[in-house]
C-alpha cells in the first residue's frame, strides 16, 4: 500500500493577484484560515489558483508563502502540470526544490495525446522527482482523459500514489479502484460527487467548494469515513446550490467573487477570465451562508 497524502479536504486554493504580483498578505491570511477550519491539505498553483495565468516568479511567491504560512501543519501540494512535457518536469522539480509535499499533475491539454503518450509523460515526470504524485483527470477542461488501464499502468510507478477525479463518470471511477486498489488513492474532483466517489472508495475531496467553506467539507468527507452516512449524505445535498453557484461561471470566476464576499480581498480573475455577472453575484451571495 502506497503513502496516503491526506484524508479529507484538500482545498484547491484560489490565487489573490495585485498589479504587481501575488498579494502574500491575502494568501497567507486564507492559507491560515483553512488550517484553522481544518483543511486537511493544501492545493496551489492549481486550475482554481490560475497557474495558467501565472508566471514563474509568482508561482515561486505562492509556494513559499504557502509552505511558510502551513510550517507542515498541512501538506501543501503543488500543481505542476503543462501540455509540454519538458515544462512539466522543469515545474515539478522546481516545486520539489521550494519543498512541497507533493505534486498535482493534470493531463497535458491541447495536444490531446494518445493513452501511451499520457503514460510516457507521467513516466518522465515521475523519474524526474522523489515526491508523490497525484494525477489529475478533467477532460472537461484538458479533453484528455486518463482510462482505467492507463492508471493502473501508471500505479505501478512508485510515486505515482493517486488521482484526482474530475470525470465526472462514477463507472470509470469504479472501475480505477477495481482495477487499482490500494495502488492509487482516489480523491473525487467534484465537489457535487463527493459521497458517489468515497461510497467507491475514494478517501476525500480536492475541493473548490472549501475555499469559502473548508470546515464544513472537512466535516463532510470525515463523517462518511467514520461511518455516519446519514449526516454525509445531508451535507452532500445541503451544499449542492452553493455548488452549483461556484460552478455557474467558469472556475475560478465565482469562488474569487465568494471569497470578496465573504470579506477577502483576492480581485477578479485575470483575462482571459472576467469578473462575475451580477446576477449571478447575487445568487452566489445568498448561498454563502447556507452551509
Amino acid at each position: 500500500m502506497k503513502k496516503i497524502l491526506f484524508k479529507g479536504c484538500g482545498t484547491a486554493i484560489a490565487t489573490p493577484f495585485t498589479d504587481s504580483g501575488v498579494n502574500v498578505k491575502e494568501f497567507a491570511r486564507l492559507i491560515e484560515f483553512q488550517i484553522q477550519q481544518q483543511a486537511d491539505a493544501i492545493i496551489v498553483c492549481g486550475t482554481t489558483g490560475e497557474s495558467s495565468t501565472m508566471t514563474k516568479e509568482e508561482k515561486e511567491q505562492a509556494i513559499r508563502c504557502a509552505l511558510e504560512t502551513a510550517n507542515k501543519r498541512v501538506p501543501i501540494i503543488v500543481g505542476t502540470g503543462s501540455n509540454n512535457t519538458a515544462q512539466a518536469v522543469e515545474n515539478s522539480k522546481l516545486a520539489e526544490s521550494l519543498g512541497a509535499d507533493a505534486l498535482l499533475v493534470v493531463t497535458p491539454y491541447y495536444n490531446k495525446c494518445t493513452q501511451a503518450g499520457l503514460i510516457q509523460h507521467y513516466q518522465e515526470i515521475a523519474h524526474s522527482v522523489s515526491i508523490p504524485i497525484i494525477l489529475y483527470s478533467v477532460p472537461s477542461r484538458t479533453g484528455v482523459n486518463i482510462e482505467p488501464k492507463t492508471c493502473l499502468a501508471l500505479s505501478k510507478i512508485p510515486n505515482i500514489v493517486a488521482i484526482k477525479e474530475a470525470s465526472g463518470n462514477l463507472s470509470q471511477v469504479a472501475d480505477i479502484a477495481h482495477l487499482c486498489g490500494d495502488e492509487l488513492t482516489i480523491y473525487s474532483g467534484n465537489d457535487d460527487q463527493v459521497l458517489p466517489i468515497l461510497s467507491l472508495g475514494g478517501l476525500g475531496v480536492i475541493s473548490v467548494l472549501s475555499n469559502v467553506k473548508p470546515k464544513f467539507t472537512h466535516d463532510m468527507v470525515m463523517d462518511f469515513l467514520t461511518g455516519d452516512i446519514v449526516s454525509a449524505k445531508q451535507k452532500q445535498l445541503q451544499a449542492l446550490p452553493l455548488i452549483h453557484a461556484l460552478f455557474s461561471e467558469t472556475n475560478p470566476i465565482p469562488v474569487k467573487c465568494a471569497l470578496n464576499l465573504s470579506g477577502y480581498d483576492f480581485g477578479i480573475p485575470r483575462l482571459p477570465l472576467t469578473e462575475m455577472s451580477l446576477e449571478k453575484q447575487e445568487t452566489l451571495n445568498n448561498l454563502i451562508s447556507s452551509c
